[in-house]
């Protein structure tokens, strides 16, 4: 069993910055692959990226490319996600997950794949 819990939302400026972190709990959570997605109000739940469980590979929508990045640290079990340049398009409730398998690659995007779940930090980026 892996618990997710997010931290770091909050209120930010357009063009601002903001990171946000997943602690892990669990043995195993460095063995996961990690993803973050986020849901605005009235939208679907959408992929923002995700880290393999070695964190050699990532893999961003295309929203988020170069603006977005996402790193882990396995000894302390946290994944974060530093967002840069953000936009009032950003604003939505940030979600992080684990999938067990280490990397899928461009499978990551597919929320089903993933085991666990945070409750969700919200980003509120004003204009």
């Amino acid at each position: 069993q892996v618990q997710l819990v997010e931290s770091g939302g909050g209120l930010v400026q357009a063009g601002g910055s903001l990171r946000l972190s997943c602690a892990a709990s669990g043995r195993t959570s460095s063995s996961y692959s990690m993803g973050w997605f986020r849901q605005a109000p009235g939208k679907e739940r959408e992929f923002v990226g995700a880290i393999s469980s070695s964190g050699a590979s990532t893999y961003y929508a295309d929203s988020v490319k170069g603006r977005f990045t996402i790193s882990r640290e396995n000894a302390k079990n946290t994944v974060s996600l530093q967002m840069n340049s953000l936009k009032p398009e950003d604003t939505a409730v940030y979600y992080c997950a684990a999938d067990r398998a280490p990397w899928r690659g461009i499978g990551a995007k597919n929320e089903r794949e993933y085991d666990y779940w945070g409750q969700g930090t919200q980003v509120t980026v004003s204009s």
